[in-house]
């Protein structure tokens, strides 16, 4: 029998995923002070709609006004260099390159984010921003300038890439980022009524449960019925295209044992099919289904492999259906919550997942007389970054709905009865202190757009023995995973938008 394995603590200090939390909680609770009256981070850069370019950025608070657009910049990267840096070299990672790497990363991110808030191309009000024109396509235009100019890098410039590549990090600054969207999020659900919200939680629930099933069931049989490959390329690859991508590859991989060259390989092909998808599928859903936003969102959660592109595909949505229906702007959120709560689902049955295929290669497939596989192995395969979101979710939500009865008590009224400015006076500390929050939860998103771009080698599809694995994910991806995820999100999320706008 063999001997049973024990914790290994030390994970809390080594893996991205915990630093992702870390991270993003120590981020949430110094924001969480504004509400307080301790306006700690209000010095964090943000980006605003600009024709003067003098005007394009500065301080998300008032209260940090006399830095200026240069001083806020100055010292947003230098913060978020130090803490990066620290968790970078706690991990393992040489800290020298990684600080220098996230330096010239930071800044070339934050270029193309100022260019992506011009007014000609992200003005949704065009007369009002005074330009004659607009692509009303938002600020987050600015993610498509960042992730197209880490392609250019990391496909044409390639030396420079692998030189960047060591703060390149697109998962650990998107699960930060996702850690600070709970709370982005939790500020709203007061206001919404709670038949509503539960509704939506459920049919996110529900319809990743369903393509779940089906997804990774018909790529194994497709894999091996049709392609000829072994179990060992067939389940990473099935978890991989039908899963969360790289993590579900890996895990995969971990949980039957294969060769390490196996999920690897999976994992390449995940990051370079995530990156067609997120350049086109966005504006094929915003496209059609503007009068479906929830269902929009929910399809980029379905559809885009890997945490980063699914979650950016859920922002540049969201950003293309408020820039042209400013009816939906009770939505503002929700949409990319669509996407990132079916997201967050895939990526907490992942750990139940890879400990369900453990037990079928140890006791049926590979039949190793008296090994077990321990329930411990869920905990190390689920995605802690997840417990982050929903922590800061309920905090906000919580300290929110308690100021909005407290200040409804004050007034001896009930909830129901405060107006739309009543609601918004309840809860303006919290909404001061989210804002600082979104502001770094974007800065956030924008390096993981970048990130991405420099990681992607589209040469990667030429290497040998990639073509054939290459041919499933596309004849799978594209042959019904999309479209699957596509009738499944319709079929859960159809109207439901209706429900926000009452």
């Amino acid at each position: 029998m063999a001997e049973e394995r024990r914790i290994d603590w030390s994970s809390l200090w080594k893996k991205e995923d915990w630093w992702a939390f870390w991270l993003g909680m120590l981020l949430f609770v110094l924001c969480l002070a504004t509400a307080y009256g301790a306006d700690i981070m209000g010095w964090v850069v943000k980006s605003s709609t600009w024709v003067d370019v003098s005007k394009a950025m500065g301080p998300t608070s008032k209260n940090f006004a006399y830095l200026g657009p240069i001083g806020s910049f100055v010292v947003s990267w230098l913060v978020l260099l130090i803490l990066t840096t620290i968790g970078a070299v706690a991990m393992g990672w040489k800290g020298g390159k990684f600080a220098a790497a996230f330096t010239v990363i930071f800044i070339l991110t934050w270029i193309c984010w100022v260019i992506g808030h011009n007014a000609y191309i992200a003005a949704t009000d065009p007369a009002k921003a005074g330009v004659p024109w607009s692509l009303r396509m938002t600020g987050e235009a600015g993610y498509i300038f960042a992730l197209i100019l880490g392609l250019i890098i990391g496909n044409f410039f390639k030396g420079f890439a692998n030189w960047l590549k060591e703060a390149a990090k697109p998962e650990w600054f998107i699960k930060t980022a996702i850690v600070l969207l709970g709370a982005v999020v939790g500020i709203k659900a007061p206001t919404i009524p709670p038949e509503i919200l539960y509704n939506y939680l459920f049919r996110g629930l529900c319809a990743i449960v369903e393509a779940y099933l089906i997804y990774w069931a018909l790529v194994y049989w497709v894999a091996r019925r049709y392609f000829g490959f072994s179990r060992e390329w067939a389940a990473p690859l099935a978890s991989g295209i039908s899963i969360c991508g790289v993590s579900a590859a890996i895990a995969t991989g971990g949980a039957i044992r294969a060769r390490p060259v196996v999920p690897v390989m999976v994992a390449s092909l995940v990051i370079v099919f995530a990156v067609v998808e997120l350049l086109f599928l966005p504006f094929l859903a915003a496209t059609f289904l503007q009068h479906q936003p929830l269902v929009a969102g929910a399809w980029m959660g379905l559809a885009v492999k890997t945490d980063g592109a699914a979650t950016a595909s859920g922002e540049v949505v969201e950003a293309l259906i408020l820039g042209w229906n400013p009816e939906y702007e009770p939505l503002k959120g929700w949409i990319l919550n669509a996407a990132v709560t079916t997201k967050i689902f895939i990526d907490i049955f992942i750990g139940v997942w890879a400990f369900i295929l453990a037990v079928v290669w140890v006791y049926w497939i590979e039949r190793r007389p008296g090994e077990k596989v321990e329930k411990v192995e869920i905990w190390y395969r689920f995605p802690k970054f997840v417990i982050g979101y929903f922590l800061t979710f309920v905090i906000v939500a919580w300290l929110t709905s308690a100021a909005i009865n407290a200040y409804a008590a004050s007034l001896g009224v009930s909830v129901s009865e405060l107006t739309t400015e009543q609601f918004k006076a309840a809860y303006a500390p919290f909404s001061a202190a989210v804002n600082e929050m979104n502001s770094l939860r974007r800065i956030f998103f924008a390096l993981t757009f970048f990130s991405i771009g420099v990681i992607s080698d589209f040469s990667v599809l030429r290497k040998e023995g990639l073509g054939r694995l290459a041919l499933v994910y596309f004849v799978c991806l594209f042959g019904f995973i999309i479209w699957i995820g596509l009738a499944i999100s319709y079929l859960f999320f159809h109207d439901v938008h209706l429900l926000f706008l009452k």
